[in-house]
């Protein structure tokens, strides 16, 4: 079959156009596209994820071009915070969805808004630096500011994802604000807490899912009801996904050693252990809790800090490091921390290879295609920042795709 021409590409209507605000190293975007989706823009401040995100995303409608990386802080400059730059994401905005809806004059908008997460973790606050602090009680309002450009650009679909938690009230309300901002605006909306392992990703990762599209457009059979203010259905599983477990997803992997980066496949890197960890390691057993530890061939090799808590509080805790994942159900949630067997159930499950996973691993867990490349390829830190932050993609393909039959087509 002869593959369309160039101009016949930039004839075919792409689903709908989109911004991804707070884009990271393009999990969102991945999604959005694969959907049928053709990205306009990416927005994140952090431009260390900038070559992760252009070389892995290029559109395949309209222009095959790669999304406008924008490094642009959503906050205004204020006295106070001279470094927003809120005016001139505007301006930049305009300019580009101006552009791509005249290429696409019948597609819809949509904005991913999947604001950092950090601010509505369990992480004590009596850890972070002065600035830490006041960083994340400035990113707690990021829903806040994104409203403002929802109200702009009006798009026609709107997507949020973050923490299971963000509902809290004690992180000051955030999340029913930013719904009921959208309410105002004339949006019908809808909000979830759902499982990523029941839309195909092999990963248990609870997270609180929002969506919204204008009230006029929204189709009957996705509303809760027929009232004029009523909710959007936001399903809890897909229906056409099938559980993946860990076996199935990254059991063909070839075989490392700890401190190992394979010679031919990307970011196929682990971390290295020292000669306790090893031996803890060597002893685990898959799916197994770290009671182990307490009788290892070598012997007691439990931490001593966890025992003093374990004798104060009378109950075992801490169960889940220095453990290994259990081959035959999703992993346990991909954090900023997957590479480390100490800082959750990271070892890899195969008792042969006495590792954590490596980075391609939870790269693969969060759905990431096995091409999608991170950068610096020579680098455990930041690329794990990357993946642990990062929405999964095929989450977010679901809901785009969830979202663009929720709403009455336009007019050919």
């Amino acid at each position: 079959m002869t593959a369309p021409s160039f101009s016949a590409a930039r004839r075919q209507r792409p689903a709908f156009l989109a911004v991804d605000f707070f884009c990271g190293a393009g999990g969102t975007t991945r999604g959005l596209i694969d959907a049928g989706g053709y990205v306009i823009a990416g927005v994140d401040k952090d431009s260390r994820c900038k070559e992760t995100y252009v070389e892995n995303n290029p559109n395949i409608t309209v222009d095959f071009a790669s999304p406008r990386f924008i490094r642009r802080d959503i906050f205004p400059a204020t006295d106070a915070y001279p470094e927003g730059e809120q005016k001139e994401l505007f301006e930049e905005l305009e300019e580009l969805i101006s552009k791509y809806r005249r290429e696409a004059p019948n597609a819809p908008l949509m904005f991913a808004i999947c604001a950092p997460c950090q601010p509505f973790t369990k992480l004590s606050r009596k850890e972070l630096s002065e600035a830490r602090r006041m960083g994340r009680e400035r990113d707690s309002n990021l829903l806040r500011e994104a409203t403002k450009f929802v109200a702009h650009f009006r798009p026609e679909m709107i997507l949020s994802e973050n923490v299971q938690g963000i509902g809290d009230p004690k992180y000051g309300g955030v999340w029913e604000d930013f719904r009921r901002e959208l309410r105002e605006l004339g949006y019908a909306t809808g909000s979830n807490v759902i499982c990523t392992s029941s839309f195909g990703v092999p990963q248990y990762r609870k997270r609180s899912i929002l969506i919204a599209v204008p009230r006029e457009m929204a189709r009957a059979e996705f509303l809760v009801s027929d009232k004029v203010d009523a909710d959007l259905v936001v399903p809890k599983a897909d229906a056409q996904a099938a559980v993946q477990t860990v076996r199935s997803a990254i059991g063909h992997l070839p075989a490392l050693a700890a401190g190992v980066q394979h010679s031919s496949i990307p970011n196929h890197k682990t971390r290295s252990l020292s000669g306790l960890n090893l031996k803890r390691l060597a002893a685990a057993k898959p799916g197994q809790s770290n009671a182990y530890l307490d009788a290892t061939p070598h012997g007691d090799l439990s931490l001593a800090c966890h025992r003093k808590v374990n004798a104060k509080l009378n109950v075992r805790c801490f169960t889940d490091v220095y453990t290994r994942m259990d081959p035959d159900r999703p992993s346990p949630t991909i954090t900023t921390k997957c590479h480390s067997i100490s800082n959750g159930r990271f070892g890899h499950f195969d008792t042969r290879q006495i590792r954590g996973i490596s980075l391609r691993e939870a790269a693969i867990l969060q759905s990431f295609p096995q091409d999608y490349v991170f950068y610096p390829t020579d680098m455990i830190e930041p690329v794990a920042r990357m993946i642990g932050n990062a929405v999964p993609p095929r989450l977010a393909e679901y809901f785009s795709r969830y979202l663009s039959g929720s709403i009455a087509p336009a007019d050919a």
